[in-house]
């Protein structure tokens, strides 16, 4: 458990965490999935697409425009789709109308009266500010992969935001639905966890890499969390 008491800030992931990002990526899949014939399941086109991802951000870094401009390369590739057929932008052109999980909002007003609160999220700056208007709630700091120029689970990401917030490591709790790209590199930092298990009761891994690392806490929603981090000891 986490002792709520303790913790100043608490930040979290923003793409699977607080935005429902894999019925964003398959609605914005969809027309492509029609018309070019590939042939998957919801489950497997999200398994795909973290495969396509992590190759993308594992090499020299790139603004995550272009990374998600090569994942639609990669799904065009697996389906023998001439460039020249295809709209390499879906996926940048859908992000920003993405929603929030249904608790995301509520949940982070309720953690705001008691923390601050801060984002460490895989995407550019301009990307963030347009999704940053629909989840309504300021956030104290925004730490995005283009400020830093490396992607989660890069250790580096997590450094930077620890020189950001100028607090203890021990006073910060970082939120996540990514075991791969969140929880595995906070904890090696020695920062506390919660892994917001988005996925619990779903088959498949989803739009995610596959880790095995341990959360401090684990909670299937951000409702859950507040919830906690209101409870009286």
């Amino acid at each position: 458990m986490i002792d709520f008491d303790r913790i100043d800030l608490i930040s979290f992931d923003c793409y699977g965490t607080l935005i429902d990002w894999e019925s964003g990526i398959l609605q914005a899949l969809a027309p492509f999935r029609s018309e070019f014939g590939l042939r998957a399941t919801d489950d497997e086109v999200l398994e795909q697409y973290a495969a396509l991802e992590s190759v993308m951000e594992s090499g020299e870094y790139l603004p995550y425009q272009d990374v998600l401009r090569g994942v639609m390369r990669g799904f065009a590739r697996r389906v023998s789709v001439p460039e020249e057929r295809l709209d390499t932008d879906v996926l940048v052109d859908s992000l920003p109308s993405w929603q929030p999980f249904p608790d995301t909002i509520e949940s982070l007003r309720r953690l705001k009266r008691r923390f601050r609160l801060a984002i460490i999220s895989n995407t550019d700056d301009d990307l963030f500010a347009q999704t940053a208007l629909s989840l309504q709630v300021p956030f104290d700091f925004v730490v995005t992969a283009q400020q830093v120029g490396a992607y989660k689970p890069s250790p580096k990401n997590f450094e930077r935001a620890l020189e950001t917030f100028g607090i203890p490591k021990q006073r910060w709790l970082h939120a996540a639905q990514s075991r791969f790209h969140d929880v595995a590199p906070a904890r090696a930092l020695g920062v506390a966890t919660v892994w917001v298990n988005r996925r619990a009761g779903k088959s498949g891994q989803g739009a995610t890499a596959v880790s095995s690392a341990r959360p401090d806490l684990e909670v299937p929603s951000l409702q859950a969390l507040a919830d906690l981090a209101e409870a009286k000891p």
